[in-house]
């Protein structure tokens, strides 16, 4: 949330986990966000990003469309910070999560094949990891997703200090519901961690069609301060205080390259999601068994 984020990341310290997306499963482009989003994030080592990691998650895609498996995933390649990849699949469920993942077990075909993309993967690797997060529908505001035509991901990733989710929620809606009048524009949805992370933790993710989005952020902090007042200002800055522990703001991209995107989101967007042909020998990063 980035009117929120230039208010206070400069203050708090920096958050270790960042993830992004509202990626496109079987539903529509302009269904609700997803329940379930199971991210993997990977490291690559240096010198082993760019064209050698497209090459290598080719493998995945290529595997997948193979497969003609239903479920799918984006990609997303940080701006800022650390150099990594993002990977998001969704779901509706857990248990769709773990059918998913049963599935993919008994069709020796596919597995077969993702285990050799792991092996070539894993070589251009310094780490990688997965976490799971739950949409917060309360906390979110007018939240994209019918991502055709986005092209970066924005975030805030905050954590909460123990004992204080009281604090939070009402310092989270202060924040949406001044924003929702004072900035029309803006639009983000929430993701509260629930495996994989700090307890505590949520995520802001916005879709954003062109980083000219980004230019209008000094007069969307002055319209959100004006619409919330001094006083207003004063009681936020005291909650933010009293109940955030980090907070951390990331851009990211995606990237058609090493995602496997659904048919809805091609058909919408071709021009940038459809597969581009990559002839390789070896056989996404599916989410590991819950």
């Amino acid at each position: 949330m980035k009117v929120i984020s230039r208010l206070f990341v400069g203050s708090l310290l920096t958050f270790s986990f960042v993830a992004a997306a509202l990626p496109q499963n079987q539903a529509p482009t302009g269904s609700a966000p997803p329940r379930l989003l199971v991210i993997t994030r990977e490291f690559v080592k240096p010198g082993k990003a760019g064209a050698a990691h497209e090459k290598a998650e080719a493998a995945y895609v290529q595997a997948m469309a193979r497969a003609k498996w239903p479920t799918h995933y984006l990609a997303a390649q940080s701006l800022s910070g650390k150099p990594r990849v993002l990977f998001l699949t969704n779901y509706d469920s857990f248990e769709a999560w773990e059918k998913d993942v049963q599935a993919q077990d008994k069709n020796a075909l596919l597995s077969a094949a993702l285990d050799r993309a792991n092996e070539a993967d894993g070589a251009l690797l310094d780490s990688n990891e997965q976490a799971v997060f739950l949409y917060n529908p309360d906390l979110s505001l007018r939240p994209l997703s019918n991502l055709a035509g986005t092209r970066y991901l924005d975030i805030w990733a905050v954590r909460i200090k123990p004992g204080h989710d009281k604090d939070w929620d009402e310092l989270a809606k202060m924040i949406r519901n001044t924003t929702e009048k004072a900035v029309p524009e803006e639009h983000w949805a929430v993701y509260a961690g629930m495996y994989g992370m700090p307890n505590g933790t949520y995520l802001y993710l916005t879709a954003r069609k062109s980083a000219a989005e980004l230019d209008r952020g000094p007069m969307e902090d002055k319209a959100f301060e004006a619409a919330l007042g001094e006083d207003g200002m004063k009681k936020m800055n005291e909650l933010f205080a009293a109940c955030v522990e980090t907070s951390e703001s990331q851009i990211l991209s995606f990237s058609p390259a090493m995602s496997y995107p659904p048919e809805s989101l091609i058909k919408a967007d071709g021009d940038f999601w459809k597969p581009k042909q990559v002839t390789m020998s070896a056989e996404k990063k599916t989410p590991a068994q819950p």
